[in-house]
């Protein structure tokens, strides 16, 4: 086995040429048997085992840099340099990150989660090398999704004025998460065309070179080139702003990549290698679903079906509701910033094309346009992962908020996601959102709950936010569905004593800690918040008069969070409060690993929970006179 020979940064050398082709199956059969029992980003990773390799055979780690947007493409770059026993582990607990990860290894420089960065941070190392005198060469692998987010063109367009080497390669696989969008990908379709053009050249140069007169009508044939190459490569993009473009090369060529890596380096300026790869290359079932297979959870080897069958998740939950409101309102418009799949918006955009709009990597852009359709007399609903929403904070505030308009920001993934780690974790967007005046922010307890939240969202005419988590959608409570109305909490057990205010996922755990509670004689309230902003404040006096003990229970960090909210509102109020124990995130970046053990090692799990609650109840004075159950 080749890989046997890869042990450390630098063994890829080793390696002779004439087997580089074998070592790249072996990593790709290598990543599909493990993915199949650990789950992760499948298809981008085996569309860049060529290119990783043709990197590490013409760079030199760790002196050399290297960054990768998105970074999840960055798995044969973990395995070159000597962390294949780590992918046992992949994502999970103690394991190794699934992303770009600084603490794992010199030779990972940045750590990328997000797209459409990557270029930027790079082209500051560019910088820094040539203000402290280096001559190590920086490349940044640009997949061609990202081109559909805007901060990748403020870096090409700062690097466009650069007198001294930077390699952007654009990883071309005609697929983000999603098929990509817009003029970007058009342009890209052109240059895939251009072959003709390419060869077409070659053929006139190797037939001069034979002539006496070669010399003379080479230059004169190069001096026409650009204008003749307008007529076969449309845009010319990269050349027209300054930046050298060399290709496009075949990506799964070894020898070609190498070659052509070697000549970008020779480039004393910005220069884009455009590398054309196949997604999901080499197995059949990621090359035929490359989408299904960006993330996949574990499956069977032979056909690629996932292992466990999921129950209906709250995605599956949000993409009906969504159907039946396209069915009943023509107004309602769906946006997605490259997610439909994940999302949940496939169907609609089966069902209602011309109302579907898929805008790229482009989460700023997304909400501004949302704001757009909301002018026009539509109801656009943005459905967006919490971490992805960040990017856009200042579109949300100002473009939609400030205006008033009618946009729900359907925010998926809130809360611990798990297994992607720091970068994608939802735990945020409680924090950020409640700072924006006129915003709604609600969050349901279960499916139900989130179907009639969507649809009091639609019919709002105001903006509004409603979050839930990744993952199965919680089906207990149902016999509690009192209607969505406009700050109004749900209470789903009165007693005294203590009373357990709960944000939509934490609604479930709260279930739990109140069985425990009352088991352990203590009489205990349940109320599910619904809204986080703006919360009850009627439910919250009433319950400050009958309740010596409130807790705040959500999935999102405390600084900002809605039991710091709860508490300021009550300390304002009333000198004789009742005590306020708020149960929330700590304020750190989450790695990777389980939901389940990411909330046991954060204490947000019902037996934690329960012994923080109980714990504060018997520090209350007089607490040994509680009401019990």
């Amino acid at each position: 086995m080749l890989l046997d020979k890869i042990n450390n940064t630098g063994d890829i050398r080793n390696i002779p040429e004439e087997e580089l082709d074998a070592l790249a199956e072996e990593i790709r059969s290598f990543l599909i048997t493990h993915l199949s029992k650990t789950g992760g980003h499948l298809a981008s990773n085996l569309g860049v085992v060529e290119l990783t390799i043709a990197l590490h055979r013409v760079l030199d780690f760790p002196a050399d840099k290297l960054l990768w947007d998105v970074g999840h493409q960055c798995y044969t770059h973990k395995i070159l340099t000597g962390r294949k026993d780590g992918f046992d582990r992949l994502r999970q607990k103690g394991g190794i990150s699934g992303f770009p990860k600084k603490s794992e290894s010199e030779t990972d420089v940045f750590e990328t989660g997000h797209a459409s960065n990557a270029a930027s941070a790079a082209l500051g190392m560019v910088n820094a090398r040539l203000l402290s005198g280096g001559s190590e060469t920086i490349v940044v692998v640009l997949g061609d999704g990202a081109l559909s987010g805007g901060e990748a063109y403020e870096a090409l367009n700062n690097a466009a004025k650069l007198n001294t080497n930077f390699i952007i390669i654009l990883n071309d696989n005609n697929m983000s998460i999603s098929k990509p969008v817009g003029g970007v990908s058009r342009y890209l379709d052109g240059i895939r065309t251009a072959q003709r053009y390419l060869d077409l050249k070659a053929d006139i140069y190797e037939s001069l070179n034979r002539g006496d007169r070669r010399k003379k009508v080479i230059t004169g044939i190069r001096r026409a080139k650009n204008s003749f190459k307008q007529l076969f490569v449309p845009g010319m993009f990269f050349e027209n702003i300054g930046i050298t473009y060399l290709g496009p090369v075949d990506g799964h060529d070894i020898g070609a990549l190498t070659r052509m890596i070697s000549e970008a380096k020779k480039v004393p300026k910005a220069v884009v290698l455009h590398v054309q790869t196949g997604k999901g290359k080499g197995y059949p079932p990621a090359e035929h679903h490359p989408a299904r297979f960006h993330g996949p959870d574990p499956y069977h080897i032979e056909n690629g079906v996932p292992l466990r069958r999921k129950k209906p998740a709250y995605q599956d939950i949000f993409s009906t509701v969504m159907c039946k409101l396209g069915e009943r309102d023509e107004k309602i418009c769906a946006i997605t910033a490259a997610m439909a799949e994940g999302t949940g918006l496939k169907r609609f955009r089966n069902r209602f094309p011309d109302r579907f709009f898929d805008v790229g990597i482009a989460e700023q852009h997304a909400v501004t346009f949302a704001a757009g359709l909301a002018i026009g007399g539509y109801k656009p609903v943005l459905a967006v992962y919490s971490t992805f929403l960040q990017r856009a904070y200042d579109q949300v505030m100002e473009d939609v908020c400030l205006q008033n308009l009618s946009v729900v920001f359907a925010i998926d993934r809130a809360g611990i996601v798990g297994a992607d780690g720091e970068t994608h974790q939802g735990i945020f967007d409680l924090s950020y959102l409640t700072t924006i005046p006129g915003l709604q922010v609600l969050a349901p307890k279960n499916k139900w709950e989130l179907s009639d939240m969507m649809k009091y969202a639609v019919a709002a005419g105001r903006p509004v936010a409603v979050r839930y988590p990744r993952g199965e959608a919680y089906d207990g409570l149902a016999e509690f569905r009192a209607p969505v109305v406009y700050g109004k909490a749900e209470t789903l057990f009165e007693e005294s004593g203590i009373f357990l205010l709960a944000v939509g996922s934490m609604v479930r755990t709260a279930e739990k800690v109140r069985a425990s509670l009352k088991a352990k004689g203590l009489s205990c309230s349940l109320c599910n918040a619904r809204f986080v902003k703006p919360f009850d404040t009627e439910v919250l006096q009433k319950a400050a008069e009958s309740h010596r003990l409130i807790v705040t229970m959500e999935e999102n960090v405390k600084t900002g969070g809605f039991g710091e909210q709860v508490a300021a509102y009550l300390k304002e109020r009333s000198d004789h409060a009742p005590a306020v124990k708020i149960i929330a995130l700590p304020d750190r970046f989450l790695p990777h690993g389980s939901p389940d053990e990411l909330k046991l090692d954060t204490l947000l799990d019902a037996e934690s929970i329960t012994k923080a609650v109980t714990d504060a109840w018997e520090t209350l004075p007089g607490s040994g006179g509680a009401p019990r159950a």
